[in-house]
């Protein structure tokens, strides 16, 4: 079991630093096929993973040379804000529907949509906006979409990144771990501040964790590796497969 935990916490976060999805958006939707953990305890696992992950990639990128920019601080900095107003949603929303089967179906559909969107980003017109405010309102989105669904909101920070502020596919998955990594450490935080982790079994954190960090290392080593072109198929074939994935999940959530 330890072997197969570490295994998706290695191979969601290879391909999360490699084309920006997180990793999140791969843990997620496995953890809830292989149906082990609820829901709160899959999204912290998935948290600490890819927070790990975003944490060496973030610091591997930047001794490569990547300079932080101010746009991306600012959108950055909104996913932080979001990320608190998500985790209280997502708490909110597990009150009300009080059917955990249900609350799976529903953030895998949303999930699956959004990934189809991300699909075709390419038919969408595209911006280069520069207002702070407005980027800082990007971010704030991003941050609650990422903690709501428990997913580091890989794919959706890079569509948003590529189509608003006129990102290339490279720069946008760089700048979407930066978020990710404070996003989910803000969701970290406030989970601590207010439930703790003492009612969940984080048992498999420590095969998870040490995945997402060796992760990190080889997706940020190939993203400097590998054209824009490769890392493009990459990034649509790996969001072919999750939404299949989350298909799969909303109807097995369902049964």
């Amino acid at each position: 079991m330890m072997i197969l935990y570490f295994g998706i916490g290695l191979l969601a976060t290879i391909f999360g630093s490699l084309v920006g999805l997180g990793g999140g958006v791969v843990i997620k939707p496995v953890l809830d096929a292989i149906g082990t953990y609820d829901l709160t305890t899959i999204g912290i696992l998935s948290s600490f993973t890819v927070l790990s992950m975003a944490v060496v990639s973030t610091g591997k990128q930047i001794n490569k040379g990547f300079k932080v920019e101010k746009n991306m601080l600012v959108v950055a900095t909104g996913s932080i804000l979001g990320g608190g107003i998500g985790n209280f949603l997502f708490s909110i929303f597990l009150k009300i529907l009080n059917n955990e089967g249900f609350a799976t179906a529903i953030q895998e559909l949303i999930l699956a949509t959004l990934l189809i969107l991300v699909l075709f980003k390419e038919k969408f017109p595209k911006y280069h906006l520069k207002n702070y405010l407005v980027l800082l309102l990007i971010g704030m989105i991003l941050g609650i979409i990422a903690s709501f669904l428990g997913i580091g909101g890989g794919p959706i920070n890079v569509m948003v990144l590529v189509l608003l502020l006129n990102m290339d596919i490279k720069k946008a998955a760089i700048t979407s771990i930066l978020i990710i990594l404070l996003s989910q450490f803000t969701k970290l935080i406030l989970i601590f501040i207010g439930t703790g982790f003492g009612g969940q079994d984080l048992s498999m954190l420590y095969v998870m964790v040490p995945g997402g960090v060796l992760g990190g290392f080889i997706g940020a080593h190939f993203n400097h590796k590998l054209s824009h072109k490769t890392i493009y198929k990459i990034f649509n074939t790996a969001i072919i497969i999750l939404v299949i994935l989350n298909f799969y999940n909303v109807v097995n959530s369902l049964v």
